[in-house]
């Protein structure tokens, strides 16, 4: 059974930094490329960043490139998405999710475990 368990997220002024981890457990977690997706209310899930199953590769929205660092770990089974610069329409419950490719992809349907989200707020 394949978990996927963010941590990390919290409320913080615009301008500030966050990191977001996640911890996948229950299949080989190197052989496989992560993503982040973000939710704000009234809004569609959206794409944030992936990366392939070796860390080479990484690829981010328009709207997030250049604030955003998506890395893994493989010896802890964990993906992290620095973010800086937050604005205020950087607010969501951010996900965690687990391809069944190794190269970095944005498409949802390729992601077939999820984590429960973790929420992020960016005051002004």
């Amino acid at each position: 059974q394949v978990q996927v368990v963010e941590s990390g997220g919290g409320l913080v002024q615009a301008g500030g930094s966050l990191r977001l981890s996640c911890v996948v457990s229950g299949r080989t977690f190197s052989r496989y490329a992560m993503g982040w997706f973000r939710q704000a209310p009234g809004k569609e899930r959206e794409f944030v960043a992936t990366i392939n199953w070796s860390g080479g590769s990484t690829d981010y929205s328009d709207s997030m490139k250049g604030r955003f660092t998506i890395s893994r770990d493989n010896a802890k089974n964990t993906v992290y998405l620095q973010m800086n610069s937050l604005k205020p329409e950087d607010t969501a419950v951010y996900y965690c999710a687990a391809s069944t490719t190794t190269a970095a992809i944005r498409v949802e349907e390729l992601y077939p475990y999820w984590g429960q989200g973790t929420q992020v707020t960016v005051s002004s």
